[in-house]
């Protein structure tokens, strides 16, 4: 995607910027809105019955569901992109600022081991040593971010064109690196690396994470006074993209020789793109000109999504509720979901405003300072 931002000053002087240091709101209601769908998308997807899954809402809940995985890449692109535009205006050197970008993937890849051996654990002894290996989200996240590591080089105006570019790459390449034979790499770089339905494979979900790059440097460089028409060109080129993309993938012939729209397509990632920038600009309409800045449910899940991606999955996935797996009816799905969803927000909430210490008995009967959550 090379789309610019048509009349916008994207690099003001720095002495003019005007951006304010608490969270952006609209970002946190957006990662918020991808967990609510997450959550709702695996209780289907754990526990319907397997003669229900052709059924349409089956089929519609994880359609939408599919986007949740997008948004949270893309939103990772973008928080790393604030981290080091944070550290140029302290005045980081370019190298500083590359060993950052790596220790962020080194962080993500520790969690996603500890996420594997936490699953792996409370599975044992039913859980082969092979699902250790699993490539999750966060792994892509881990990969993708120490592949493109290498914007910590680069400045801020820079970071805009090197991450859509690089996000455009990723896509464009991924139908043809499908082409490579499975037994021409070995089984730990093919479920990294060559798409696969099964996975979350680097081409071309790691796509996400180099546009959020670019839209994160974006969000740093206007100043808040710009922020309106910043979103209305966010939701014109993500309409564009959409429709754009559906076209040509609707077209009967095609630039590779073999492509699958829904595992590799370019096609798929410029549309989902496209539904991502425009629920960008919603998110931003909602808490700036609608419900406003204060306290909702879904930014509050928003806040924690880490951890509520970690707890539900054990949850939902888990031995826990194993006597419902595959036997639960559409509206005993929906039923769990309804659950499901009030209980991550309550632990979402519990999170943010008391500290492991004061969780004790006494403390439980008292009314607790709120914690304000840290900025980005």
């Amino acid at each position: 995607m090379t789309e610019t931002l048509p009349n916008i000053d994207i690099a003001p002087p720095r002495t003019q910027l005007s951006r304010p240091s608490r969270r952006l709101g609209f970002l946190d209601w957006t990662r918020g809105l991808a967990a609510t769908i997450m959550l709702q998308g695996h209780v289907f997807h754990s526990f319907i019955r397997p003669d229900l899954r052709d059924s349409g809402p089956y089929v519609i809940s994880q359609f939408i569901g599919g986007i949740a995985p997008a948004i949270f890449l893309f939103l990772t692109g973008v928080t790393l992109a604030f981290m080091l535009d944070g550290k140029e205006r302290k005045g980081a050197a370019a190298g500083e600022r590359f060993r950052a970008a790596v220790r962020r993937a080194g962080y993500l890849g520790a969690l996603a081991l500890a996420f594997r051996l936490q699953l792996w654990l409370f599975g044992w002894p039913n859980s082969p040593v092979t699902d250790l290996l699993k490539v999750d989200i966060l792994n892509c996240m881990a990969v993708a971010i120490a592949s493109l590591a290498f914007v910590g080089l680069l400045t801020t105006v820079q970071r805009v064109h090197f991450g859509i570019l690089a996000d455009a790459a990723i896509a464009v390449f991924s139908p043809l690196v499908s082409l490579i034979p499975a037994d021409a790499m070995p089984h730990i770089v093919r479920v990294y690396f060559r798409p696969d339905a099964n996975f979350f494979t680097y081409f071309p979900w790691a796509s996400f994470i180099g546009f959020g790059i670019g839209a994160g440097s974006i969000l740093r460089l206007v100043t808040a006074e710009q922020m309106n028409r910043v979103m209305q060109w966010a939701a014109i080129v993500g309409f564009g993209l959409v429709l754009t993309a559906q076209y040509f993938s609707n077209l009967p012939y095609s630039l590779y020789p073999s492509v699958d729209f829904w595992i590799n397509s370019p096609g798929l990632i410029f549309i989902k793109l496209g539904v991502i920038l425009v629920l960008l600009a919603l998110a931003f309409l909602w808490t700036h000109h609608g419900a406003g800045e204060g306290w909702s449910w879904v930014r509050q899940i928003g806040t924690t999504s880490l951890l509520v991606y970690w707890v539900h999955i054990e949850l939902v996935y888990g031995r826990w509720f194993g006597y419902w797996k595959e036997s639960l009816t559409v509206g005993q799905c929906v039923l769990g979901a309804l659950i499901l969803i009030p209980a991550m927000i309550g632990l979402s909430w519990v999170r943010t405003n008391y500290r492991w210490s004061d969780l004790r008995l006494g403390s439980l009967w008292q009314t607790p300072e709120p914690r304000r959550v840290s900025g980005d």
